[in-house]
């Protein structure tokens, strides 16, 4: 990996600060990206701060890192947006389902079309895209997150049966509950709606994994990794479920 090129959305907290530090511990020179200032600047890598659900935004990114590392081997699609705002289906509101796509579906495609051509040019590429295990199961009151997570999914292997001929791989990532600052939301919304503390709702949620806890982002973070390594060049078009042997 040493002196590959990766842009990291999302990278300001969570699984993606973890991700963009793994791979910057591995050798790369890696871009975080995120649209806050603060948090990127905290992670101590280069970055640039970028509204990642417009297609103007996406384009900030590439070129950015295009004009300060050079063109890029690596992309980690980290970035989205939860559910805990979401309602039944049949009482969501419309900008809501569009707001998710803008961020979760089409933002990863703008990155992946800006990007892809490039790699399979030069005849290698990575890519790795945080879906979730709502990518394959559906959760109530979260219609537009399953539907965007399902889309990353196969977004994920269509990129690898179009670009695994050029020596590029496409792979999507899918970890049940971890302790991000999104996932606490989430769990604040719940514990709201319930009347129950919040620790509470994190209980009932480690009790669903064999371990009797959730996921640490930097687990999350190493199985990225690995798939932006050469070794990882048999693994393509994948969506690879990180919970701890939990079903959710």
């Amino acid at each position: 990996m040493k002196q590959r090129v990766g842009l990291v959305t999302g990278a300001g907290r969570g699984i993606g600060r973890e991700a963009a530090l793994l791979l910057a511990a591995a050798g790369a020179r890696v871009m975080a990206v995120s649209r806050n200032d603060a948090e990127l600047a905290a992670v101590g890598l280069e970055y640039v701060v970028a509204d990642l659900g417009t297609a103007a935004g996406c384009a900030l990114a590439v070129a950015e890192t295009e004009r300060r590392l050079g063109p890029i081997d690596l992309l980690v699609v980290n970035h989205g947006i939860g559910s805990a705002h979401e309602r039944l289906v049949w009482e969501q509101d419309p900008e809501v389902w569009r707001e998710t796509m803008r961020i979760n579906l089409d933002g990863p495609f703008e990155l992946t079309r800006l990007t892809v051509g490039g790699m399979c040019k030069r005849g290698f590429g990575r890519v790795v895209y945080t879906s979730s295990t709502a990518g394959e199961k559906a959760e109530r009151s979260g219609s537009a997150y399953t539907a965007s997570k399902h889309g990353v999914i196969g977004l994920a292997r269509a990129v690898a049966q179009d670009a695994g001929p050029f020596g590029v791989t496409s792979n999507a990532v899918l970890p049940g509950w971890v302790r991000t600052s999104m996932a606490e939301r989430s769990a604040q919304t719940e514990a709201q709606r319930r009347n129950v503390p919040v620790d509470q709702v994190w209980r009932e949620r480690a009790a669903i994994y064999p371990q009797n806890r959730v996921l640490e982002p930097r687990e999350v973070a190493e199985v990225i990794a690995f798939l932006c390594t050469d070794a990882a060049g048999g693994v393509n078009g994948e969506a690879i479920t990180v919970a701890l042997g939990g079903i959710w």
